[in-house]
């Protein structure tokens, strides 16, 4: 069995493409549906064990898939990684900024440290990655970059260190856009809402419990799966998406349109896509 991507065969043939924090969730779905579409896929993340084994996933689809280890939020790391893929594959085509993470708290409680360490997780490492794929290759190639932000337009309760990071990325994304289109270089993000990830069962206590009953704040009454973010992400790195750039596709069931006024009615009407032959149930969803 293999990945039941919409898009036609063959269509990133030739490419090299990076994706980071591909050893987990959307990033390890969206690297195999890159993969099953002929790119040549680097992953990258802070855990070579993960990476390992989706790699050895990928492989034995018949793809082919690089791994590096690195720690996004530190420059020097980054540099190295970025050249290592270079030096190997001789250009980057294609970037899916994934990496990050981020944990509840109140904003009264969270400290200076905690707030960095997840803007450093969610902005600053993304822009470093951007910054060293466009120096050291698409400079002088061209290529598409997607970069991940979230639902934060109402605010991000419980979120806000990630929630000004992800603002921060959308504002980043449109600048690098603007700047990096002379070069032939398209940037632009997806925003997921509640996706049934295994980044779900990472959470704990009151949060966890609230993660069930998302869905009924839904329009579309459930939760959006993972390969509904890769589809997009693989629409904006095709030439499909050569004239888009510093744009945002919002992936979130229409959740943030709503107001309390209007109740919403309970629907099953909604299809989920799910293309990912190895995708998985959350346990906090019964999995």
């Amino acid at each position: 069995m293999s990945y039941r991507s919409v898009f036609k065969p063959g269509l990133f043939d030739g490419q090299t493409i990076v994706v980071t924090g591909g050893g987990s969730g959307i990033g390890r779905c969206t690297a195999h549906e890159i993969a099953a579409l002929g790119a040549h896929v680097a992953i990258c993340g802070r855990k070579q064990e993960k990476l390992d084994t989706v790699r050895s996933e990928i492989e034995a689809a018949g793809r082919t898939c690089e791994t590096h280890a690195f720690d996004i939020r530190e420059e020097t790391q980054v540099k190295d990684a970025v050249a290592a893929i270079v030096a190997r594959n001789g250009r980057i085509h294609g970037l899916f900024n994934n990496a990050g993470g981020q944990f509840p708290s109140p904003a009264a409680s969270l400290s200076a440290k905690g707030f960095d360490v997840v803007v450093r997780n969610n902005l600053t490492g993304g822009f470093l990655v951007s910054r060293e794929v466009f120096v050291q290759s698409m400079q002088d190639h061209g290529g598409s970059i997607v970069n991940m932000t979230a639902d934060y337009r109402n605010g991000f309760p419980n979120m806000v260190h990630t929630g000004a990071a992800r603002a921060g990325m959308a504002n980043l994304t449109m600048t690098l856009a603007h700047e990096w289109a002379s070069a032939g270089v398209r940037v632009n993000s997806v925003a997921p809402g509640w996706i049934a990830s295994s980044g779900m069962d990472t959470y704990t206590g009151e949060f966890k419990e609230q993660i069930p009953k998302l869905k009924t704040y839904c329009p579309l009454g459930r939760l959006g799966t993972e390969s509904e973010v890769s589809a997009a992400v693989c629409f904006l790195l095709s030439d499909a998406a050569a004239f888009i750039t510093g744009t945002e596709i919002r992936i979130d069931g229409g959740v943030p349109l709503g107001n309390r006024s209007f109740e919403l009615p309970i629907t099953d009407k909604s299809k989920a896509f799910n293309g990912f032959h190895l995708a998985k149930t959350p346990k906090v969803l019964g999995g």
